[in-house]
């Protein structure tokens, strides 16, 4: 895998606050010589680390400011001023308008501003904005969630793309953005104003002609007709039941979406290579909140696959759920 090929890792996919095992909502962009922190929700500053260092982040993208997107750029903020990272300019910081400010107020404790400047190069995101961040072009567009949200669209220089929705119900603007992209990550929270359920994220997907649907940002939520657990509780009952909201997710957007549908399990990584056929190779399977692999539709092990018709490589990276106990 080279430095230059686009690389997406999950490093978190927790809603609305983070689990034991799996942060709220993070990923880590590399391809094109660089790294791109895609939402920094709460947890993920750690899981970042396990990847790379702070100090060769070039960039972080945010999707809006709910704080289950955002939180960690508190502390992040903390590590480039005063965890002794080697000297390097502020980093950039693309979100929403207002994001500088929004961190001041809660960085502020005193008379003067905190200097989030010093830490941070921002810009605003707008419909339509695009930033080349080495060989990486990142394009938002606005979407429809409530507070102002984009999604992103990455591409590379050969031509390998990947989409995420950030947080948003479906609209014209994100099938727009994912038309014809070979990984779409889209949520998956529940039908209702600004969220998909993962039957319109697989319509999405499908309109969109995406060549892999990787769901994120599930949550637990009980289905209305969904049968009592029939026992268990605390820590047990909360691990059934996020097993069953990912299961559910995965065969509802199976129902819309007829390519490969894979859950954004925490430690997730994918290699996009451009127009392949999309394959996700099994790993070890977590052992904290499911029991079933990653890659897999109904929670049997996903078909290896190798070679050249390989449009990803997935696999669970080292230190990710299986060691959190």
């Amino acid at each position: 895998m080279s430095d230059r090929s686009l690389r997406l890792t999950v490093l978190g996919s927790a809603t609305p606050f983070p689990r034991p095992g799996n942060a709220c909502s993070g990923y880590l962009v590399e391809g094109g010589g660089v790294r791109v922190w895609v939402d920094a929700g709460t947890g993920t500053l750690a899981e970042l680390q396990r990847h790379t260092d702070l100090g060769d982040i070039d960039a972080v993208w945010i999707s809006h400011l709910h704080a289950d997107h955002s939180a960690d750029l508190l502390t992040y903020f903390y590590a480039l001023l005063y965890a002794g990272l080697a000297p390097r300019p502020p980093v950039p910081l693309l979100g929403p308008a207002g994001i500088a400010d929004r961190l001041a107020g809660f960085l502020t404790s005193g008379p003067e501003r905190s200097p989030v400047e010093r830490a941070f190069r921002v810009q605003e995101l707008y419909d339509g904005h695009v930033a080349r961040i080495g060989g990486l072009t990142l394009t938002s567009r606005v979407v429809e969630h409530g507070p102002p949200a984009f999604a992103l669209r990455v591409d590379d220089q050969d031509g390998a793309s990947l989409v995420y929705s950030g947080d948003c119900e479906p609209c014209p603007s994100l099938v727009e953005l994912a038309r014809d992209c070979d990984l779409f990550l889209c949520e998956a929270d529940g039908e209702g104003p600004g969220h998909h359920s993962a039957a319109q994220a697989g319509r999405v997907a499908a309109e969109a002609g995406v060549g892999r649907l990787l769901l994120t940002h599930v949550g637990s939520r009980p289905h209305p007709n969904a049968p009592s657990p029939g026992g268990g509780g605390g820590r047990v009952g909360e691990q059934a039941a996020v097993m069953r909201a990912v299961d559910r997710a995965v065969a509802e957007a199976a129902l819309t979406f007829a390519g490969d549908i894979t859950h954004a399990d925490p430690g997730l990584r994918f290699d996009v290579l451009p127009g392949a056929p999309a394959y996700a190779l099994s790993g070890t399977a977590p052992d904290v909140l499911f029991g079933s692999l990653p890659g897999s539709r109904t929670g049997a092990p996903a078909e290896p696959r190798s070679g050249s018709d390989s449009g990803f490589r997935a696999e669970i990276c080292p230190g990710g759920w299986s060691d959190v106990r």
